[in-house]
C-alpha cells in the first residue's frame, strides 16, 4: 500500500487589499482598527473583483501546486474542491475548476467532487485524498480550498461582527502516491450537528414552498436574517477551543506523540485569539505556530493550505518536519491531520 504525501502547494489570495479602516471609510461600517484587532487579530483581508468566483481564484493556486509537484495538469486523477461559497447552488465549483484548468479540452474527464464542510473542508478533502491514494484509487489528487466570501457579506454596521472576519482566497495541494516513508500519517474528523444553526447562512429554506419567499410580482425576496451569515461568537469560541485541543491530543495519543514532537502547527485561521488560547493551554512555543490571519482574515477552506504554502516558501517548513493541521468550523465540524513533510 503506498503512502500519500503532499507533493505541491499553491496559494492565490484575491487582489484587493481591504484594511480595517477601509470597512469604515469605504463601506460605512461603524467600527475601527483597534476594535477588530483586539477581538480577532485581523488587520486586513482580500476581496475579489466582481465576476471572480472561487474556481477562478483556484486556477492559479492549482497550477502552482501542480508545477511544484513536478507533474502535468493531465496527471491529476481527481479534483476535491472544498468551499462554502460556490459560484451557484449547483453544479459545484469542482467541475468549473476542471474546465478552467483545460482538462476538458484535453479530453481528461476526471471526477470532481465538492466538499461542504466550511472551515474544516480542506481537512475533510485531505482525508478523502489520502484514502484514494493509499487504496490505489488515484495517484495524484488535487485538493482545493477556495472562497469568495465578499459577495455575501453584510458590509454594514448591522453585519460587522461577522463581516469583519472574512476574506477571499484559494489554496491547493497535490496529494501523490509514494513508496517513501513519509506523508500523511493520519486524519481525524468529527462533527456535532446539535449546533448546526449556531454558525450558518440559510439564504433559502428547502422545507418551505417556495424555498425563497415571493413578492406580489413573483420575485424572490430574502430578508437580511436569511441572506447573511449569523454566528454566536462566544459559543463558537468555546467549542473551537475544546474540539481543536481534543482532536489534536487524540492524534498525538494514537501515534504515541506529545506536542513537543511536532515541529509546526497549522491551526485554521478563524480568530487569532482562539489559536493563541489553544497554544497557551497546550504550552506551544510561538515559533511553532504559524499564522496569517492578520493579512488575509478567515479564508475558510483556504486557510490551512495558505499556511503550508507560506511556511514552505519562508523556510519554516522543511522536508522531514512533522506538521499538525487542525481546524474547526460550522456544523460543528472539526479535523486534524498529522503529516511527515
Amino acid at each position: 500500500m503506498p503512502n500519500a504525501f503532499i507533493s505541491g502547494v499553491g496559494f492565490n489570495p484575491a487582489s484587493n487589499v481591504v484594511k480595517n479602516d477601509d470597512l469604515r471609510t469605504k463601506y460605512g461600517m461603524e467600527t475601527d482598527h483597534e476594535w477588530i484587532v483586539k477581538r480577532t487579530g485581523i488587520e486586513e483581508r482580500r476581496f475579489a473583483d466582481e465576476g471572480i468566483g472561487p474556481a477562478d481564484l483556484a486556477v492559479a493556486a492549482s497550477q502552482d501546486a501542480i508545477a511544484k509537484a513536478g507533474i502535468k495538469v493531465t496527471d491529476i486523477d481527481l479534483i476535491l474542491f472544498a468551499t462554502l461559497s460556490p459560484e451557484m447552488a449547483f453544479p459545484g465549483s469542482g467541475v468549473l475548476l476542471q474546465r478552467k484548468l483545460g482538462l476538458c479540452d484535453a479530453g481528461k474527464f476526471i471526477p470532481a467532487m465538492d466538499i461542504r464542510n466550511q472551515c474544516s473542508g480542506f481537512l475533510y478533502g485531505l482525508a478523502t485524498a489520502n484514502a484514494f491514494v493509499r487504496s490505489g484509487g488515484a495517484k495524484h489528487v488535487l485538493v482545493v480550498g477556495g472562497e469568495v466570501h465578499s459577495a455575501a457579506l453584510d458590509l454594514s454596521t448591522r453585519g460587522r461582527t461577522v463581516s469583519s472576519l472574512f476574506g477571499d482566497a484559494a489554496g491547493a495541494v497535490v496529494v501523490s502516491a509514494t513508496d517513501e516513508d513519509r506523508g500523511i500519517r493520519g486524519t481525524w474528523l468529527g462533527a456535532d450537528g446539535r449546533h448546526a444553526e449556531v454558525l450558518c447562512q440559510r439564504v433559502w429554506d428547502m422545507t418551505k414552498r417556495p424555498y425563497v419567499p415571493l413578492n406580489a410580482d413573483g420575485n424572490g425576496v430574502v430578508v437580511p436574517e436569511m441572506l447573511y451569515a449569523k454566528m454566536d461568537g462566544k459559543l463558537v469560541f468555546r467549542h473551537a477551543v475544546e474540539r481543536m485541543i481534543t482532536v489534536l491530543m487524540q492524534a498525538c495519543w494514537e501515534h504515541k506523540l506529545t506536542p513537543n514532537d511536532i515541529d509546526l502547527f497549522c491551526f485554521h485561521q478563524a480568530n487569532l485569539r482562539i489559536n493563541e488560547y489553544i497554544a497557551g493551554q497546550m504550552g506551544l512555543p510561538p515559533e511553532k505556530v504559524v499564522s496569517n490571519i492578520q493579512r488575509f482574515g478567515n479564508t475558510t477552506a483556504a486557510t490551512i493550505p495558505s499556511l503550508l504554502f507560506e511556511a514552505e516558501r519562508d523556510g519554516k517548513l522543511k522536508p522531514g518536519m512533522k506538521v499538525a493541521c487542525v481546524a474547526f468550523g460550522s456544523g460543528f465540524t472539526w479535523g486534524c491531520a498529522l503529516i511527515d513533510w
